[in-house]
């Protein structure tokens, strides 16, 4: 299995034991302090000795400011998929778009069926996780009222909304072959666990969901893999995870270059404060570095002559796809007419990437404000607060990164549904949206490389000046894409009538 390139994750799995939630509450604060992306929280709604998940990650969104916030994972049989969907978007929106969903069918059918619930076959668990994905996504999507009629869900003229502030990822947690296949057709993401799913059985779970991708018309891309880990830090090596924190940096650096695994969520153990801190101050950095030195991406910005990099030459083996003169031009419908509904989305399209370019260049303005001494924090953080994307983030740092988040975001869906959609309507179009994805890649590239910088901003304001280059040179390779989309895509999505 290949490295698929997703951005590495790193969190913290936390326990809602409400015996000690105090001490919990702090250890998510301290993965916000740390740096660490996420944070994870089981759910067994019939543990008596467990806080209720949700309520749980809404208290977490109020003490810390970005960590995404996981469901790790829901337990379905006890959350009807309606409510859940709501519930999600709701904290989404509250957490300036911080969610992430995990679902999976119940491990423990008993359990689940003491809370009053019919206690379902492991199939029919399956047929209903499958009908939720589908309420979730309608529910998710603005538009008029939602009819469904599952075996085991239905909605009728349910009223999509609220809807969330980013495209909420699907993450399901399995390891049986039905469930592996149902992620590879229809998942966001994989979320197996090490207890029961150890590194060398990953391999071959992993295969199935990418035969199962393939079979559906999608790419094993489209389903990212993260992990929930344990382990120890010890004097003396052996195992998985037990060892000093470079052979933890070794072990995890290969799953994410062999395996394909890019999100590493930790679950401390005694020494819970101790272990995290060494997990993301001594492991993550290491596993970044070795990961983007294999991936062809700098990871250091301590070279001057790593700032000066073109964008052709981050690529990695590929000629330089940004390279106007090598771009494939669509086959020209001179006279084709075109359908009202493919109009509006070609017009959805356009407004989407509008507001991308307007954004863009209000970063730029006030990153060279402050660069320039024009401007100061307090005036920089005055105009953040009135952009639309920032949604409460005070600090360029994060804004940047929250720009990058839904840019990543907005070709991710273009990727698994615009242009599958289209391939599959006009195969000439082939040759243009292979480019189209490419492109993609090389922008995550930029996207990397400028969260790189705004991380050793944050250590040392001097890069501040890396941050700028790396803005204007996204900029450069943004503005270029977006506009090569548009001259090719505009007329065969309003001539299909193509639904965005």
């Amino acid at each position: 299995m290949p490295d698929y390139g997703h951005p590495l994750i790193f969190g913290a799995f936390v326990t809602p034991d409400a015996r000690s939630y105090h001490q919990t509450m702090a250890l998510a604060r301290l993965a916000d302090e740390l740096g660490l992306d996420i944070v994870g929280v089981q759910d067994h709604p019939y543990q008596p000795k467990f806080l209720d998940m949700w309520t749980f990650l809404s208290s977490l969104a109020s003490v810390t400011s970005r960590v995404t916030l996981f469901a790790d994972v829901a337990t379905l049989p006890l959350r009807p998929p309606a409510v859940l969907a709501r519930s999600a978007a709701t904290l989404d929106l509250l957490s300036n778009g911080r969610v992430e969903l995990g679902i999976g069918i119940g491990a423990f059918s008993k359990a689940t069926a003491s809370m009053g619930v019919a206690e379902r076959s492991t199939g029919e668990r399956i047929e209903a996780l499958e009908e939720a994905i589908e309420i979730f996504r309608a529910l998710w999507t603005p538009g008029p009222p939602v009819s469904f009629a599952g075996k085991h869900y239905s909605l009728i003229e349910a009223k999509p909304g609220p809807a969330p502030l980013h495209s909420i990822g699907i993450h399901v947690g399995a390891y049986k072959p039905r469930m592996l296949r149902l992620t590879g057709r229809l998942a966001d993401g994989w979320i197996p666990t090490a207890a029961y799913a150890s590194p060398s059985e990953l391999v071959e779970m992993a295969a199935i969901i990418d035969n199962a991708a393939a079979d559906a018309g999608r790419s094993p891309v489209d389903v990212r893999r993260w992990y929930n880990i344990a382990g120890s830090f010890t004097s003396r090596e052996g195992g998985f995870l037990q060892g000093a924190p470079t052979f933890w940096v070794a072990q995890l650096t290969e799953l994410a270059l062999e395996q394909g695994i890019s999100g590493f969520i930790l679950a401390p153990g005694a020494a819970a404060e101790s272990e995290l801190r060494r997990f993301a101050e001594e492991v993550v950095p290491g596993v970044r570095s070795l990961v983007a030195a294999a991936r062809g991406v700098p990871e250091s910005l301590d070279a001057d002559e790593q700032l000066d990099l073109e964008p052709s030459e981050r690529t990695t083996g590929h000629e330089p796809v940004l390279d106007e003169a090598t771009r494939p031009r669509a086959p020209l419908a001179v006279g084709a007419a075109t359908t009202p509904a493919g109009e509006a989305s070609a017009q959805m399209l356009v407004n989407v990437h509008a507001h991308l370019r307007s954004e863009l260049e209000e970063i730029l303005g006030v990153v060279a404000e402050v660069a320039s001494g024009h401007s100061s924090p307090a005036l920089a953080r005055s105009l953040i607060n009135r952009m639309s994307m920032r949604q409460n983030y005070w600090s360029l740092g994060a804004f940047c990164a929250t720009y990058c988040r839904v840019l990543t975001i907005h070709h991710a869906i273009e990727d698994a549904n615009l242009f599958v959609d289209l391939r599959s309507r006009d195969s000439s179009l082939g040759p243009v949206i292979g480019r189209l994805g490419e492109e993609h890649e090389v922008v995550a590239a930029v996207l990397t490389r400028l969260d790189a910088a705004l991380v050793a901003m944050v250590e040392d304001p001097e890069y501040l000046g890396a941050v700028q280059s790396e803005v204007e040179r996204l900029a450069d390779v943004l503005l270029s894409h977006l506009d090569y989309e548009e001259q090719e895509l505009l007329g065969p999505i309003a001539r299909l009538g193509i639904r965005i």
